[in-house]
């Protein structure tokens, strides 16, 4: 996103808890002198309130245990009318499940040969459902302008089927989106002004 939000905006503040992340955002900031990076705790935020016109938080909540005051955060660091462009996984998508199951214990093996590499726990801690997701926004102080989901993932098909499945997925995930079962897709993205 750096590289997009540094052509689009005068200045942009990249800030993370993590020095490797950081780190390794320092090749992009090196391309374009408008990008200053951060070291700073969105729970503990150093950086200066109602200075911001936008945020991105960006499949970070879910990483986090009280995700509350990450929101009130980042709702401190906004201007009044400040845009936030969140997005998250959602509890219960089929990807969430499907990565629950593939961990348990004896299954991991399984799936590690099947892939033939080395697969890894996304460590999400904090899952939310949209509702829970959009109660803890307006908590918060936001009022939500837009909101969507996508992430179709049906486990064997998404992996084994190739452009058929692929195909197949996103049939079913403009089938479900807007509906009940919108649930099962992976993430969540919302537009929300401060």
């Amino acid at each position: 996103y750096l590289p997009a939000l540094a052509e689009a905006f005068a200045e942009v503040v990249a800030s993370d808890l993590d020095q490797a992340h950081l780190d390794h955002a320092r090749s992009i900031a090196a391309k374009y002198p408008n990008i200053e990076l951060v070291r700073d705790d969105i729970l503990d935020s150093r950086l200066p309130a109602h200075s911001f016109n936008l945020a991105l938080c960006s499949e970070v909540i879910e990483h986090i245990s009280g995700t509350e005051r990450v929101l009130a955060g980042i709702h401190r660091l906004l201007k009044s009318g400040g845009t936030l462009l969140l997005s998250t996984p959602q509890r219960w998508s089929l990807m969430e499940m499907a990565a629950k199951i593939a961990f348990l214990p004896g299954i991991v093996q399984i799936v590690r040969r099947i892939y033939g590499e080395a697969v890894f726990d996304m460590e999400h801690t904090n899952l939310m459902t949209a509702r829970e997701t959009e109660r803890q926004l307006t908590r918060a102080g936001f009022r939500i302008r837009e909101r969507y989901k996508s992430g179709m993932y049906i486990p064997l098909v998404a992996e084994f089927a190739g452009e058929r499945g692929r195909s197949f997925e996103e049939w079913v995930e403009r089938r479900v989106r807007g509906h009940a079962l919108d649930s099962m897709l992976w993430t969540q993205y919302y537009v929300a002004e401060a």
